[in-house]
């Protein structure tokens, strides 16, 4: 990881950065509506940022969900950027562990995602086969839905992930 790397939680003085950010690291997908959306939705749980020098780097959010049927509190993580400049040095990695010790601290007990298996495993991610994503996934995304139990907490048995309005869009679960 890079020594330098300042993770703090984002501002709304960010946004511009944030806009760059998304349009380097995705540049065949427009994240930029959710990343919007959930920046004003109250309900968000911690959107953090990665800085080195004076430049944003890169960018995690964390919303803060419920499990049908469960009194355990969750967590979405998603969307996490970092600039191609910058990737594979351990920026993503900080943040999702920066992050994930905050869900821990504010009493979350599960951690939800959406993402590469190979990368989120190595965080310790694990398939999800219980509790259900807000929409079916296709086929080849089934391995991509991992969750990650946190402080002591047992895997839920069943349930479906009830999210915030901005991830109730079909077309996020979909390719």
């Amino acid at each position: 990881m890079i020594e330098s790397l300042e993770i703090r939680e984002s501002s709304p003085d960010d946004f511009a950065s944030l806009e760059a950010l998304y349009r380097c690291a995705f540049p065949d997908e427009d994240l930029l509506p959710l990343v919007r959306d959930l920046l004003q939705e109250t309900g968000i749980a911690l959107s953090l940022v990665g800085i080195i020098g004076s430049s944003l780097v890169g960018h995690a959010i964390f919303t803060t969900c419920g499990v049908a049927d469960s009194h355990d509190t969750a967590a979405l993580l998603g969307p996490l950027a970092v600039a191609p400049a910058w990737q594979r040095r351990g920026i993503g990695n900080a943040l999702v562990h920066a992050g994930v010790q905050r869900m821990e601290n504010a009493g979350i007990a599960h951690v939800f995602v959406l993402g590469d298996p190979a990368y989120y495993e190595r965080l310790g991610f694990v398939p999800e086969s219980h509790v259900a994503p807000p929409y079916p996934l296709p086929a080849q995304w089934r391995a991509a839905w991992q969750s990650l139990s946190l402080r002591g907490a047992a895997p839920l048995s069943s349930g479906r992930l009830s999210v915030a309005q901005p991830w109730l869009r079909p077309a996020l679960w979909a390719p």
